[in-house]
């Protein structure tokens, strides 16, 4: 009973590609930055989509117009987002796998103190990238500098134009590294910690079980680990220097 089981399990996977193979490619929208989470994103749902019998073409948008246009149907869906996003992008269908821990953190120029949540920021200007939601809902009424790129939000820092940045830890440390800034540190502790998941516009519901159950075989096998840690492991995490100045007034 078990080997006929397992046969028509592996007849049934055998066929899953065929029924989408053909097909042009699934035109993805995500962040405009090539950062880490977009770099094991990418690597992982293009894996799990070449199972399927399909390619992925991803559109780097302003974090905002990303969404917009996987929630209209202009894409076919969004790299990876939070749970939750669905309910105010009603047309995004989130396939239920994580494919990143996603943290976001407070770089710092001037300014070192503990982090003890949201509203420890408020004394600051903040810069973040615009349309990153669970930033925008927890600062509100704050003073906030957002911006299309985690590396012009950098550059309003540099320039004292802003006093802080948030973003996601290993994305803000990408940036730092690829333009060459100095001198930015990550305070403690984070601000948030969760997983992210690919959404698919309804149009594309067939693709949903199949494309999650190609997921979950990519994670028992461990290929999403083992993403997110060779990717990980070109980054180093930077120490919170001293003294501490006071806070803004």
């Amino acid at each position: 009973m078990t080997s006929r089981r397992h046969a028509v399990l592996a007849l049934s996977c055998c066929c899953v590609p065929l029924a989408f193979a053909g097909e042009p490619p699934l035109r993805i929208s995500t962040l405009l930055e090539q950062d880490p989470a977009t770099q094991v994103a990418e690597r992982v749902l293009r894996e799990a989509y070449r199972q399927l019998g399909r390619e992925l073409q991803v559109l780097g948008m302003p974090g905002e117009r990303s969404l917009i246009s996987a929630n209209t149907g202009e894409t076919d869906g969004e790299l990876y987002r939070r749970a939750g996003i669905e309910q105010l992008y009603p047309n995004l269908l989130r396939v239920p796998v994580a494919l990143v821990q996603y943290e976001i953190v407070v770089f710092s120029r001037r300014w070192n103190f503990k982090v003890q949540g949201w509203e420890s920021l408020r004394p600051y200007r903040l810069g973040f990238v615009k349309g990153i939601k669970i930033i925008e809902e927890n600062t509100k009424g704050m003073q906030l500098e957002p911006v299309a790129t985690l590396q012009q939000a950098f550059v309003k820092m540099e320039l004292d134009r802003s006093d802080l940045v948030l973003s996601n830890r290993l994305s803000g440390l990408a940036s730092l590294r690829q333009h060459g800034i100095q001198g930015v540190v990550q305070l403690q502790p984070p601000l948030a910690s969760f997983p992210v998941f690919h959404y698919l516009h309804r149009r594309h519901e067939a693709l949903l079980a199949p494309l999650t159950q190609a997921l979950r075989e990519l994670e028992r096998s461990g290929f999403i680990r083992r993403a997110s840690e060779e990717v990980a492991a070109q980054y180093k995490d930077v120490s919170v220097p001293s003294p501490v100045p006071p806070v803004p007034q």
